[in-house]
C-alpha cells in the first residue's frame, strides 16, 4: 500500500474519530480503512489507537505520529501547490542569447515588459553577435536572425520577419545620382556590416518568381553595428543595407531616402531556438509567445 495514502487515512480516521466515519468521507469501505492503518502499525511495530466497539483513541505513540503525519502531508500539498504555481505563473532565471542590435531594440523591452508583468521572473540577458551554444553555455532561449544551420535536438520558431531596405542620404544621391535599378547599385559606395572573421555578406533581393538575387558590397566603410552604419549613410558616406524598422524613423525624418521602392523587400527571418524537451517550461513558452505577438509589429 502507499505510505502517504495511508497516512491520510489515518488522520481523517483520527479527525473524524471513526473509521466509518472517514470511509465516508474518503469514499472507501469501512474495512479499507482499517487495513491502511494496520498497514501503518505493521510497518511502524507498534500500535497506533485503541479501538473497542464503542469508540477509538491515540495511544501515546499514536499521538505524536498523528502530529507528524499532519506536517507530513500539509507539506505534501505545498509541494504539489509549488508544482501548479510552476505551470500558472513563469518563475525563475530566463537565459536568454541575442543579436546585440536586434536584442536591444526589439527583443529586451518584450522581455522587460514580461517581467515586469512576472515578478517571480528572473531575467538574465546576453546581447552579443557571437553564436552562443544552447546546451553548453546553458541558455534557455536564442535569438537569431538569417538562415539557421540544421541542428539536431533544436526548435526554432519564426517571430518576425525584418523587410530590408536601401538607403541613403539626399546630398549623397544628389552628388552620386539615384540608382534606380538592383544593377546599379554596384557603382555606388556600401557601408559595409561586417563582423569579425566573416566574409561580407551579399544584399538580398526578393524577386516574384525567381531566385534571390544578390549583389556584393564595396565600399570603405565596413563596421558591425547596425546603428553606425545608419549614422554613416545619414552623413552622406554611402549607401547601405538595413532593417527598415531601424531607419524608419530617419527616413520620415528626411535624413535618408528609401531607394528602389518598385522593388519587393527581402525579409530577414527572426527565429526563437530553444533545446528540444518533452516538458517546455512555462517561462520559455510565454517569453517565445510574446515576442511571437510583439515583434511582428514592430517591424512594420
Amino acid at each position: 500500500m502507499d505510505r502517504l495514502e495511508s497516512m491520510a487515512v489515518f488522520v481523517k480516521a483520527v479527525d473524524l474519530g471513526s473509521f466509518a466515519a472517514a470511509a465516508v468521507a474518503l469514499d472507501l469501505s469501512g474495512p479499507m480503512v482499517g487495513k491502511h492503518v494496520r498497514f501503518l502499525e505493521d510497518r511502524l511495530g507498534v500500535r497506533l489507537l485503541n479501538r473497542t466497539t464503542r469508540r477509538q483513541s491515540l495511544t501515546d505513540f499514536g499521538r505524536a505520529y498523528y502530529e507528524r503525519c499532519r506536517l507530513v502531508l500539509a507539506e505534501a500539498d505545498a509541494a504539489d501547490a509549488l508544482a501548479i504555481h510552476q505551470f500558472s505563473e513563469p518563475r525563475g532565471k530566463l537565459r536568454v542569447t541575442m543579436p546585440a542590435h536586434f536584442g536591444r531594440h526589439c527583443v529586451t523591452p518584450v522581455l522587460l515588459k514580461l517581467a515586469r508583468q512576472y515578478p517571480m521572473l528572473e531575467l538574465d540577458l546576453s546581447l552579443s553577435d557571437r553564436f552562443a551554444d544552447l546546451a553548453e553555455d546553458g541558455y534557455d532561449l536564442a535569438i537569431r536572425t538569417g538562415a539557421l544551420d540544421d541542428k539536431a535536438g533544436v526548435i526554432a520558431r519564426r517571430v518576425a520577419r525584418q523587410g530590408m531596405v536601401v538607403c541613403a542620404a539626399p546630398a549623397y544621391l544628389e552628388r552620386q545620382g539615384v540608382p534606380r535599378r538592383i544593377e546599379d547599385l554596384v557603382g555606388h559606395q556600401a557601408i559595409v556590416y561586417r563582423r569579425l572573421g566573416q566574409v561580407v555578406q551579399p544584399w538580398l533581393f526578393a524577386r516574384e518568381g525567381h531566385p534571390v538575387q544578390e549583389v556584393t558590397p564595396t565600399g570603405r566603410l565596413r563596421l558591425d553595428d547596425l546603428d553606425a552604419i545608419a549614422d554613416a549613410a545619414a552623413d552622406d558616406m554611402g549607401l547601405a543595407w538595413l532593417p527598415w524598422w531601424l531607419v524608419r524613423d530617419r527616413i520620415q525624418a528626411g535624413a535618408l531616402v528609401a531607394l528602389l521602392p518598385d522593388e519587393p523587400r527581402y525579409l530577414y527571418d527572426c527565429y526563437a531556438l530553444w533545446l528540444k524537451t518533452p516538458h517546455l517550461p512555462l517561462k520559455v513558452r510565454l517569453a517565445v509567445d510574446a515576442l511571437a505577438a510583439a515583434l511582428p509589429k514592430l517591424m512594420v
